[in-house]
């Protein structure tokens, strides 16, 4: 287990909660890129996949909740794009 690979996933993982505090709570998409959050997403299942099968250990809990807390940003994405499309067209 690499104290290093510990830090980089609990700084990444510091940011989403307030990540999906200002996705939930502002109703917009500005300032995000739903491409970005499926990027990294990619990244975190990459990592999962590396724990299975070359070096299993602890640090797959903060990849997997890490991949959840992106996760639930990237559904508020959509949830909110929905709602944006359907503003734009009733203007």
């Amino acid at each position: 287990m690499s104290i290093f690979e510990i830090i980089m996933l609990l700084c990444f993982g510091a940011a989403w909660p307030f990540s999906i505090y200002n996705s939930w709570k502002s109703g917009s998409t500005k300032g995000k890129s739903v491409i970005f959050l499926i990027t990294l997403m990619i990244g975190y299942v990459a990592g999962i996949i590396n724990k299975i099968f070359y070096s299993y250990d602890a640090v797959i809990y903060l990849y997997l909740l890490n991949l959840i807390m992106v996760a639930i940003d990237t559904a508020l994405w959509l949830r909110n794009r929905r709602r944006e499309k359907m503003v734009e067209q009733s203007c």
